[in-house]
């Protein structure tokens, strides 16, 4: 995913996205321990995407923050 994807989607979605993407990585970390993995790969996309998902809540929340 792209930053420029994120960043059209509203706080509701990017949470949405947060907890599936938590729950992608928590699948791929399962499938990998017993080895059904596939595309170990997989793994460290999602920890990234996740990243993103968090650092685009974080900005908005520090924005509104000061905002007010």
């Amino acid at each position: 995913m792209k930053a420029k994807e994120l960043r059209d989607r509203t706080d509701e979605a990017l949470k949405e996205l947060e907890k599936s993407l938590q729950n992608d990585i928590f699948q791929a970390r399962f499938k990998n321990f017993t080895n059904r993995l596939n595309d170990t790969a997989s793994v460290r996309r999602a920890k990234r995407d996740l990243a993103r998902v968090k650092t685009l809540l974080t900005e908005r929340a520090t924005t509104s923050a000061e905002g007010k």
